[in-house]
């Protein structure tokens, strides 16, 4: 910890956020996660358990040539074995063979846990914690011990839950984590049990371990800060097992924007959120909670018309932050219950230049337009990339790149067990030219995409880098059955961009192109690609 820095950041996303169900990082999926961590300049970075997996030990070796300045990597073990030395555990020596900068073990602070699960008394349950960290140190610079199950430890018995601290810090522990470790406890508690330990080691750093499972991993960390805690150990959004762990990607702004606590991140990393969250979901395979404070889609979208019209004036009014401090911006949602405020200023966003007012045409034609498509079944609310056309298209400053002149979809299979093949095919005008292209697909959407793309990718070979990332189909009326109005929402990335579009129709395909053809223009919008010398009509 820096002199003037007053809590560090521990980052369990590699050990405790790889618990998540579902989640499985392969070794290169760690270390990029890792060096995308060092990066951000996070201080503790915890890789994993040495021995406990092949995955884990190729981890660590392969990170023996890391070149972290500001980072350090944490090894993560328990403490010896009941009847083994400390010097001849194979644990804590896999620990010290790691090439790790430091280590965190966990230890039994609850006394039922020490005699029913280890099987061992109390006193030989605080000679393990003691021996283990003292061994431990001998080979490394700094080691942490991680109270386990500690506040329910200390309200079974806080005499004894203040013993296995001792004896953690009799053994030369650089920090003593308490870990609330079933997430069943409330800030209250955390906040008076964190001031008691911190009074009785006043001169060790003493860092929160929370979960989230009454939803209050985030506040009891915060909690444990306000009473004096300076280590707070968390994952990238929140993953862990079960319920998950505290958010540090939360945990992150509250302190340096709410309570001016130093916990060296710069302005500049702080604006690094976001990006980071994204790239951890990538990692992970996770699709990203839109409502995710601070950092989600939604975290500072407004979609009633009275406070679109305030923030229009003041954004403070209905926002707690400015959004783009951690990397995030302000959205405007557009809906039939929208009013023309709603409008004007997505308007004003996409051309600030153009001065537009309240009475301008084009905002009456804009709000004419969406009553009519949200009357047939449009939602704009998750297309913003569709939205953002139709108000080009109204203010008359938008120019199709192609023109669609048919397209055909077949999908065909042949026996029971045989996979369907999907075939598409289309015929495009790219100003005056005609272009036909053919492709298979994993189904006739996938199949569409690639065809539409391989006919326009000589003219713009900036599509290369786009693909299809999501795709669903809600029916929107079951009256009609197999006729019914369908609405398809596309999400389509480059790589470093994501956007979604819409479409309707009773036809699911022609739904399904609709929103592919607003996705291909909106790409080419966005990279400011001229349309085409002939323009299509």
């Amino acid at each position: 910890m820096k002199a003037t820095q007053q809590v560090e950041l521990f980052d369990t996303t590699l050990r405790d956020g790889a618990q998540t169900a579902g989640i499985s990082f392969s070794v290169e999926d760690k270390m990029r996660i890792a060096n995308r961590l060092a990066e951000f300049g996070m201080d503790w970075i915890e890789g994993g358990w040495p021995g406990a997996s092949p995955k884990d030990d190729l981890f660590f070796e392969q990170m023996r040539k890391r070149d972290w300045p500001n980072s350090s990597l944490v090894a993560f073990g328990s403490t010896a074995r009941p009847g083994h030395a400390a010097e001849k555990d194979r644990g804590l020596n896999n620990l010290v063979a790691s090439g790790a900068d430091a280590a965190c073990i966990f230890g039994k602070s609850w006394d039922i846990h020490a005699t029913k699960a280890l099987g061992i008394s109390l006193q030989e349950n605080l000679e393990l914690v003691s021996g283990s960290v003292a061994y431990l140190k001998q080979h490394l610079g700094v080691v942490m011990f991680d109270a386990e199950h500690f506040f329910d430890g200390y309200a079974a018995n806080p005499e004894y839950a203040m013993q296995v601290l001792q004896a953690a810090a009799d053994g030369g522990a650089d920090a003593l984590v308490l870990c609330d470790t079933n997430g069943g406890s409330v800030s209250s508690r955390v906040f008076d049990v964190v001031r008691e330990v911190v009074a009785r080691f006043p001169d060790t750093t003493v860092g929160i371990h929370a979960h989230n499972d009454s939803e209050l991993g985030v506040s009891n960390a915060i909690a444990a800060v306000q009473a004096g805690a300076r280590q707070v150990q968390g994952t990238i959004n929140g993953i862990g097992e079960r319920c998950g762990n505290t958010n540090l990607i939360s945990v992150i702004p509250i302190l340096k924007l709410k309570l001016n606590i130093d916990c060296d991140v710069s302005d500049d990393e702080l604006k690094q959120l976001f990006s980071l969250s994204s790239f951890v979901n990538e990692m992970a395979n996770r699709l990203p909670w839109k409502h995710q404070p601070f950092i989600g889609q939604n975290a500072f979208a407004h979609k009633g018309g009275i406070h679109v019209s305030a923030i229009r004036k003041q954004s403070s009014l209905y926002e707690h932050i400015d959004p783009g401090v951690v990397g995030n911006e302000q959205r405007v949602l557009v809906s039939d219950q929208a009013g023309r405020s709603n409008i004007l200023s997505k308007m004003q966003m996409l051309e600030p230049e153009a001065g537009l007012a309240a009475d301008d045409p084009g905002v009456a034609e804009a709000v004419k337009r969406i009553k009519e498509l949200e009357a047939a079944g449009y939602a704009f609310e998750g297309a913003d990339a569709s939205f953002q056309l139709l108000l080009r298209r109204a203010m008359g400053r938008f120019k199709r790149h192609f023109e669609l002149v048919r397209f055909r979809v077949y999908d065909e299979k042949r026996g029971h067990h045989d996979v369907p093949e999907a075939e598409a095919t289309v015929q495009v005008r790219v100003g005056g030219k005609l272009v036909h292209a053919a492709a298979l697909g994993n189904g006739p959407v996938n199949a569409m995409d690639k065809a539409l793309r391989a006919a326009l990718v000589d003219a713009y070979p900036g599509l290369c880098s786009m693909q299809l990332s999501d795709f669903k189909v809600r029916v929107l009326s079951t009256r009609q059955a197999t006729g019914a109005m369908v609405r398809v929402l596309i999400e389509s990335s480059d790589g470093h961009r994501k956007w979604s579009t819409v479409g309707v129709s009773t036809d699911v395909l022609e739904a399904a192109y609709r929103a592919l053809n607003d996705a291909i223009e909106y790409k080419l919008v966005i990279d400011q690609v001229p349309p085409p010398d002939e323009t299509c009509a």
